[in-house]
């Protein structure tokens, strides 16, 4: 069955898409937590990091350079911007596609908050 990013990227379903090419697409998140989040997403569907080959190196890299693409036409690349991608369960991956948050436009904080064992 195929992910819900894998509907957006056919078309099958809609999504603000800011940025698409051969290997990724691009997407607002629907539920943002900074004033820009959007998904980077590679158009095969990898269920996780896990699951990456040496074939998929490409994608990887290029999900990178939208992302710094991405980062200056939605004007955040000069105050700075996080990446994020989660992997598995404890990772709090909820979609099983590949994919990597890119938000700012805001200070955005620390990104882990120390809590005991």
């Amino acid at each position: 069955m195929a992910s819900i990013f894998s509907k957006i990227i056919a078309g099958e379903i809609p999504g603000d898409i800011v940025y698409r090419d051969d290997l990724v697409t691009a997407f607002r998140d629907i539920n943002p937590q900074a004033p820009t989040h959007i998904l980077i997403v590679p158009n095969k569907e990898i269920p996780s990091v896990n699951d990456v080959t040496a074939a998929d190196e490409a994608v990887l890299g290029r999900m990178f350079l939208a992302a710094q693409q991405i980062a200056a036409q939605e004007g955040i690349a000069d105050n700075g911007y996080r990446l994020i991608v989660n992997c598995g369960q404890h990772g709090h991956q909820e979609v099983l596609h590949v994919h990597m948050h890119l938000m700012g436009g805001r200070p955005l904080g620390p990104m882990l908050y120390r809590t005991s064992r």
